[in-house]
């Protein structure tokens, strides 16, 4: 789905009502019904939590409200403090204020910092606060009693569990940035689609984990309204995939995937990138790899083909691999290839690389890890190649790519992969929360699935092989949205191990094992049995 400013979701949201004659009211039911929800999926025993709902008098309020309905029908006691006379709010959120005081549920009201003082011992003994206090139509610096309120719910972290209505109280749904004070959400739950603002600025560090929840506008209507070309990874963004394979289909269908990775002490990126490739569904797989390292690759994945590459002394792949043409016979009817994962840093590797990029334009290239780290300080020779290439940095790597720094990198994620696209000719897949993948043409996609598990050790390599045997199997058609779903069942495989492990116990493994179900998750999500 496309990612909207907020001035295009209040387009959205009116056209829904004049259009297909969803109300306003219905849909700030169908809004606090499924945050109350997503509570319930979050913090499985909320009934027995202490919990504070905190509304502003607009509309956010007024979902807020809604919220604390359902909570309470659901079985748990919520407090609601309102951070307003009742007479101030208007419309809907007036109407839902009427609702939670026919529901006799506890309602303290604050209009100055004494009256907050006297509430707040409440808000702070609460384990899970629902942020509902400005929406996405919130102008200017946020100061006086809202500030206090935000700045004090904000210091219960880590202790309670911060859910932001819509959006964090006080961010630009534009820019991302804000003035004056703005809520850290653990979870943010926003209706319809994404919004800009989630992307830019200082978002990352208020957002928390972002859900995405229908409440009755059509996707079609966001698709007309939005104008931008920032786009959403989901399952419905992603359903193409999701088709049956044809009953006669065989091996050759679906491609032939060849990976160079792995030097001696760095076998084990090879195998996983390997494994990773097969897994997704590629036809055929092949590992060409250091000769020294061979043994150990093929011993770990009986299905993947290997073939030996010439080794430096330290056990790494050397320039003599280019001799006779060995390469351009690797590459004969393949139909992907990666490169990078556990070459290593050696010099004479590093020139292997570099030599490599762009000679074999017509077949689509995935470089990652070391592959990247040859052209540290030489980033003007990825502009020169005229091959299709996606590039998979994670911020550090493409700092050093753009001679910036992470910190530089992480404030303007967005813009500095689109950027490095434009200028590099490649698709750029950004890695970390909120994965980016920006294609040259100016396409981009932000995925939706992921955990901070995932950062750990081979995570990397095993999305290197994800996307070259997907890329095998779909070709280059539709690159960028191939790149996406591998991203995306990437990120999903990683929640699904993360769901069993844990945060620090996740290792790379544990997504391969995962990919089965994610594809499974994935289908049912498209209505395929």
């Amino acid at each position: 789905m496309k990612v909207l400013t907020a001035a295009e979701m209040r387009e959205v949201d009116r056209l829904t009502a004049e259009r297909y004659g969803i109300s306003t009211l219905t849909l700030m039911e169908n809004a606090g019904a499924q945050v109350a929800q997503f509570i319930g999926q979050c913090i499985p025993t909320f009934t027995r939590r202490q919990i504070v709902v905190i509304c502003g008098k607009g509309n956010n309020g007024g979902d807020g409200l809604v919220v604390a309905r359902h909570l309470l029908k659901l079985g748990a006691k919520p407090i609601v403090v309102l951070l307003a006379a009742p007479q101030e709010l208007r419309g809907d959120a007036a109407a839902n204020l009427k609702r939670w005081e026919e529901a006799a549920g506890d309602l303290r009201i604050v209009r100055s910092a004494q009256e907050w003082e006297a509430s707040k011992q409440s808000v702070g003994s609460a384990e899970i606060i629902v942020d509902a206090v400005l929406g996405t139509g919130a102008r200017g610096p946020v100061e006086g009693l809202l500030r206090q309120v935000i700045e004090d719910v904000n210091r219960c972290r880590p202790r309670a569990q911060i859910f932001s209505v819509d959006i964090p109280s006080g961010l630009s749904a534009d820019t991302g940035d804000f003035q004056g004070a703005a809520v850290s959400a653990n979870y943010t739950v926003t209706f319809t689609a994404p919004k800009l603002g989630f992307f830019l600025g200082a978002a990352h560090l208020r957002i928390g984990q972002l859900a995405v929840r229908d409440i009755g506008s059509p996707p079609e209507l966001v698709d007309e309204v939005g104008k931008g070309n920032l786009r959403w990874l989901d399952s419905r963004e992603l359903a193409q995939f999701a088709i049956p394979r044809d009953p006669s289909g065989h091996k050759g269908d679906y491609g032939h995937a060849l990976i160079i990775a792995g030097s001696v002490g760095k076998s084990g990126a090879a195998v996983l990138a390997g494994w990773a490739a097969l897994r997704v569904g590629a036809g055929l797989v092949t590992i060409a790899t250091a000769e020294p390292a061979l043994t150990t690759v093929a011993a770990h994945i009986p299905e993947v083909m290997t073939e030996p590459l010439a080794a430096t002394e330290a056990g790494s792949i050397s320039l003599r691999t280019l001799e006779n043409d060995r390469l351009d016979i690797l590459l004969k009817g393949k139909r992907a290839w990666a490169m990078g994962p556990g070459l290593s840093t050696h010099t004479e590797t590093q020139q292997f690389v570099r030599a490599l990029v762009g000679k074999h334009s017509a077949i689509p290239l995935i470089l990652d890890a070391d592959g990247l780290n040859a052209f540290d300080g030489r980033s003007e020779q990825l502009r020169g190649s005229k091959g299709m290439i996606a590039l998979t940095p994670h911020p550090g790597e493409l700092a050093r790519l753009l001679g910036s720094t992470t910190g530089d990198v992480q404030s303007s994620r967005l813009a500095l992969a689109q950027k490095a696209a434009a200028d590099w000719g490649a698709i750029v897949i950004l890695k970390g929360h909120h994965t980016v993948v920006a294609a040259p043409g100016g396409e981009v996609f932000i995925n939706a699935t992921g955990n901070p598990g995932m950062g750990t050790g081979g995570t990397g390599d095993v999305l290197t092989g994800m996307l070259v045997g997907l890329t095998a199997q779909y070709g280059t058609r539709d690159w960028a949205r191939v790149l996406g779903f591998g991203v995306y069942l990437h990120g999903l495989a990683g929640d699904i191990a993360y769901a069993e492990t844990g945060e620090a116990p996740l290792m790379a493994s544990d997504l391969i094992h995962a990919i089965p179900r994610a594809y499974k998750r994935f289908y049912a999500e498209c209505g395929r049995g």
